[in-house]
């Protein structure tokens, strides 16, 4: 209960203890904030407009010479002639958006100060609106404007604050009756931080979007070859178990076979057969950790202890394509061997993953199975037609159940497991072609 109080009283009045710790730490953060995005020597260039290029840039000079003019023609005119001084700060006042293009801290501080003192040294001019002139307010928010753009909604605000304080600081020793130009200037300056904040918000949204969905992307691919690599390790289980299973069972016979067979043979055997128990024990347990979540799914599939495809079912698969409607032909090369078994399967799922890949991707193409034996080894491939254009949904692709693959990707790591070789890519004619190399040499006692 007393818990449950405490619980209570740190929610009530809707800010809770780990809001109150958050703002602190803002604000204990403000400083450091301050001191690395207000530092006067810090370069941060504008970057070009994804379509405009340069020609942003130019557009803000173009704007600085006109101000520049209009605010030196201005003084000129109520002074009679202007002091060298102003004249001078006029052109720092001009000069400082141009600045903020690649510093832009610099820049703010050059047009505050270049503000401040021209508001001293025109404060007798009862003609010209006081302490700012509407050029020089122009000036100094498109400097905040830029400045806002490139750094931390804190240091936009104190900006405000320093740019606020020198016409505060400037206009109450020197009151103008009916010439304060200082809440317009006020509410220029805020609109430009509020809008300078707002696109940079966006746009660092936009690039942590980027970032994220980078990061996103990286890892479903990451996910996809883990899984396809499961998928090929279980896969695998059953050839290499079978080979274990028949070690095991030579090395338990073959003393029966010898007349009088010696106790180190005897021992020898024992041995051998031990290890081969041993190996298919650490296999199931490695099999057990590949299979996971989907180790119950797999067993009601009856997909668990199903014996794994070879080649001699590659006429049953182009039967099932064709069931599905599409249009497959089979050619063969060379004269058949046995292969490995892990050989035959690798080829096997490659020929089903392309078949799928023209049935998903393809309606109404028609595919080429090409089988090729030679003394280096197999060639499969698998070759389209453009499609049709026919917008029907593609049918489902004939994928064992509860087998899915990924594509190119679970493709090229069954060559790669092999240490073969995959191309894959589009045709001239407009349809595709995917041509696996796995080797397995010929022996020479086979013959040529």
């Amino acid at each position: 209960m007393p818990r449950l109080w405490q619980r209570d009283a740190q929610t009530s009045g809707g800010t809770t203890v780990t809001d109150i710790a958050r703002w602190e730490a803002a604000l204990r953060a403000v400083p450091g904030v301050l001191r690395a995005d207000l530092r006067p020597g810090r370069r941060d260039p504008l970057p070009r407009h994804r379509h405009l290029g340069r020609l942003a840039h130019g557009h803000i000079v173009l704007f600085c010479v006109v101000m520049g003019i209009w605010d030196a023609n201005d003084y000129e005119s109520f002074m009679q002639p202007a002091t060298g001084a102003v004249s001078l700060l006029v052109v720092f006042q001009s000069a400082a958006p141009v600045l903020a293009l690649s510093r832009p801290v610099a820049a703010l501080w050059v047009s505050s100060a270049a503000l401040t003192l021209t508001a001293v040294l025109t404060s007798a001019v009862f003609g010209l609106a006081w302490p700012w002139s509407v050029p020089g307010i122009a000036l100094h928010t498109l400097v905040l404007l830029l400045l806002a753009l490139r750094v931390r909604p804190a240091a936009s605000v104190a900006a405000l604050g320093i740019s606020v304080l020198t016409g505060i600081g400037a206009a109450v020793p020197h009151p103008v009756p009916g010439l304060n130009t200082l809440p317009q200037g006020v509410v220029s300056f805020a609109l430009a931080v509020v809008l300078g904040c707002s696109l940079r918000a966006t746009r660092v949204s936009r690039t942590k979007l980027v970032e994220q969905e980078v990061l996103t992307s990286e890892e479903r691919a990451r996910r996809a070859l883990l899984e396809e690599r499961g998928r090929i390790a279980r896969e695998l289980h059953d050839v290499v178990a079978h080979h274990m299973s028949v070690i095991s069972i030579q090395a338990q016979v073959a003393p029966h076979l010898v007349a009088d067979p010696s106790p180190e043979l005897r021992e020898n055997l024992a041995g051998i057969r031990q290890n081969a128990v041993d190996a298919l024990t650490e296999l199931r347990r490695v099999l057990g950790v590949l299979r996971g979540e989907d180790a119950r799914g797999d067993a009601a599939a009856g997909v668990r202890h199903a014996p794994q495809p070879t080649l001699d079912r590659l006429g049953e698969l182009l039967g099932n394509v064709r069931a599905a409607g599409l249009d497959a032909t089979a050619e063969s090369r060379g004269e058949p061997r046995p292969l490995s078994p892990g050989t035959e399967l690798s080829a096997y799922r490659i020929v089903q993953e392309a078949l799928s890949n023209v049935m998903r991707h393809a309606p109404g193409a028609r595919a080429t199975v090409a089988t090729h034996y030679h003394r280096e080894g197999l060639t499969v491939r698998v070759t389209n037609t453009a499609p049709d254009g026919t917008p029907a949904p593609a049918p489902t692709a004939p994928r064992a159940a509860g087998e899915p693959g990924h594509g190119l990707l679970g493709m090229r790591e069954r060559t790669a497991m092999l240490g073969g070789e995959l191309a894959a890519g589009p045709t001239p004619e407009g349809g595709w072609d995917v041509t696996a190399f796995l080797p397995a040499p010929l022996d020479p006692k086979d013959g040529s």
